[in-house]
């Protein structure tokens, strides 16, 4: 933790509005994109992200700094949050990485086959442990590199990319399985 963001917690700890926003400005966009990939549907996403930091203000004055970043304490509540919205509404379901309007130009044929291919991944990041899905999500999603995720993940930065090629690996034999699946 940076000593900026060490002054930014210990000003929310004091009960600054002001730290508060700004906690919540840099990291919402990262918590939101985390619980919406995990939960599929803006309506839920919105509503964890927002208890996620409804949380922070309620238990900043128990934040300790332990060498990881706020981050990595924003994203263990988010994943415990996610955890619990899952067992209140059963298996999950996931959104694709990519809600977006079609892009200009592509046809339904492509809309579909785009819509599938990310289905796949997505049932395939089903058959990963959630360390390994953490990493791809870090990796992929959030566009972190390795020292930032061991930072994040208080590992090393040899285990990270262990865990990578690995999560990568488990990827990999899940759509093959998938798409040999699909093919019956």
């Amino acid at each position: 933790m940076s000593n900026e963001e060490a002054a930014l917690v210990e000003r929310a700890q004091q009960g600054d509005p002001a730290a508060f926003s700004e906690i919540y400005d840099r990291h919402q966009p990262a918590i939101y994109r985390y619980i919406s990939f995990r939960v599929g549907g803006t309506a839920a996403a919105e509503d964890l992200t927002s208890e996620v930091f409804v949380r922070v203000v309620g238990r900043i004055d128990r934040f300790k700094y332990r060498g990881r970043p706020l981050l990595a304490w924003l994203y263990t509540i988010a994943r415990n949050l996610v955890t619990d919205h899952h067992r209140r509404v059963g298996r999950h379901t996931v959104t694709p990485l990519d809600e977006a309007r079609p892009a200009p130009g592509e046809g339904p044929e492509a809309r579909a086959e785009r819509h599938l291919a990310e289905l796949g991944v997505v049932r395939a990041l089903g058959a990963l442990t959630e360390e390994q899905r953490q990493v791809i999500l870090l990796k992929f999603v959030e566009g972190m590199d390795s020292a930032e995720m061991a930072g994040l993940l208080g590992k090393t930065v040899g285990s990270v990319k262990a865990l990578q090629h690995r999560a990568l690996a488990a990827l990999r034999r899940a759509m093959d399985a998938e798409e040999e699946g699909s093919r019956r």
